[in-house]
């Protein structure tokens, strides 16, 4: 069996209710996935992947991991490529879509399926400050 190819999903993990829960961040190139990714990292989340994670399903959950020749790297736009604290593993709790304008204020739930299983996603504007925040208070919300 072949395995599923990597998702194009910079993802992060903090350890909250007695585990790590990760947030897949979605968007296409140039969208700020590293960026938020490394904001997070700053208040002491920890660097899964960076760009792509590798995901699979287990016990209905879906899990992250990164491919080996990016592990324990995040790209720093205009720094280059950095090392990063990492978890090598933990279980996606939260998809984050980057969309490039201000979202509804009140949405509907919405969900993203990774390996056949639902996992909530938030819609988020990476580019306000608060968006450290959103992300924090969506993944306290699952």
């Amino acid at each position: 069996m072949t395995p599923p190819p990597p998702v194009h999903a910079s993802t992060v993990a903090v350890r909250r209710r007695g585990e790590w829960l990760a947030v897949a961040v979605l968007g296409p190139s140039g969208a700020g996935k590293s960026d938020l990714a490394l904001r997070l990292m700053g208040r002491g989340w920890r660097l899964i992947s960076d760009d792509y994670t590798l995901m699979w399903a287990s016990g209905g959950a879906v899990y992250a991991t990164a491919p080996d020749r990016i592990a324990g790297r995040i790209e720093a736009r205009g720094v280059g490529i950095v090392s990063a604290a990492t978890r090598p593993i933990a279980r996606v709790a939260l998809a984050v879509t980057l969309v490039p304008e201000a979202v509804d204020r009140l949405p509907e739930p919405q969900f993203r399926r990774f390996a056949g299983v639902e996992v909530p996603l938030l819609a988020l504007d990476p580019r306000p400050a608060s968006a450290v925040e959103m992300v924090a208070a969506a993944l306290e919300r699952v």
